[in-house]
């Protein structure tokens, strides 16, 4: 065989390999995309443009799958980020990350849990594009600074510099007090009768004074288009105007985003999800979605990891 048939032959039975490739590493892939982007449809666009690029690469390039992939992730996930970033610009009220159902096991990685969680991806939000994806991959993934270096098109030295910016940015922001899984189900289960039965006793008996409420309903559903703060607010809220009383209404305690979290139906349609921040056993947050376009990831559970 000469050496052009030995290429051929090569590439003829690449399409195999760089599909086990991509697939056994897919569901990391997807978390690093969503951790990014908070979106699960715009990680799930970014997996389609990597899956392209990737059966593009001659495998005799790649020294290690899972650093090359990443840094494909990675690259397409900014340039999708600072175009989100334009989108929510013009968004009607809150902008929420899009909730996704996940299985229990992944409440038992408290890393990972607290990384996908609702109340981390708002502050992730809070940082600029190339930070945030800094952070998500040395803090969340644990890749070192020459391989995030590749990724962000940056250098070790500049990467160390955005980690450290980045580290104490969200540790100013990230929850005061750690709260246990029991804590945060008390809390769920104070709204899941408040919703219910219109009952708030129990409710008031778990929000901190200073709470805060968002609601996302992307101008199509209603929802608050501005924050409400403290307790007698939000409380209020919930006794006149977050819930259809006169509905068939229902309510499911489910796992969202590696912690509890709440579905409701109406009618026997989806018509939200509900996540909490609870610090030192308070909800300090909650978060309602209601936005159509970020329910679809909510009816059948979605596989998150930091490994391959």
């Amino acid at each position: 065989m000469n050496q052009d048939s030995g290429r051929r032959a090569e590439r003829a039975g690449h399409p195999d390999s760089a599909t086990e490739a991509f697939v056994a590493h897919r569901n990391l892939l997807f978390t690093v995309a969503y951790e990014m982007l908070g979106s699960a449809a715009d990680a799930e666009d970014i997996l389609q443009e990597t899956w392209l690029r990737w059966v593009g690469v001659d495998p005799g390039t790649v020294r290690e799958e899972r650093a090359y992939l990443v840094r494909i992730v990675t690259r397409q996930a900014l340039d999708r980020l600072r175009a989100l970033g334009r989108r929510k610009e013009s968004y009607v009220g809150p902008w929420l990350p899009e909730p996704l159902l996940t299985a229990p096991d992944v409440a038992e990685d408290v890393e990972l849990a607290e990384s996908v969680s609702m109340a981390m991806l708002l502050v992730l939000e809070t940082l600029q594009p190339t930070e945030r994806a800094v952070f998500v991959l040395r803090e969340v993934f644990d890749l070192d600074y020459d391989e995030i270096a590749e990724a962000v098109g940056k250098s070790p030295g500049a990467v160390r510099q955005l980690a450290y910016r980045a580290r104490a940015h969200v540790a100013a922001r990230r929850p005061r007090g750690t709260a246990s899984p029991a804590e945060t189900r008390a809390a769920l289960e104070a709204f899941q009768r408040a919703v219910e039965t219109g009952e708030l006793q129990s409710l008031l008996d778990v929000l901190a004074p200073d709470v805060v409420a968002l609601s996302d309903g992307g101008g199509v559903r209603h929802a608050l288009l501005r924050p409400v703060v403290g307790i007698e607010n939000v409380a209020r809220l919930l006794a006149v105007g977050w819930w259809k009383r006169d509905a068939d209404r229902s309510v499911e305690l489910v796992q969202i985003n590696g912690g509890p979290g709440l579905l409701v139906r109406v009618d026997g349609e989806i018509d939200g999800v509900v996540a909490v921040r609870v610090e030192n056993g308070y909800v300090t947050g909650a978060y309602h979605v209601r936005n159509p376009e970020k329910l679809s990831r909510v009816e059948r559970e979605i596989a998150v990891t930091r490994r391959a």
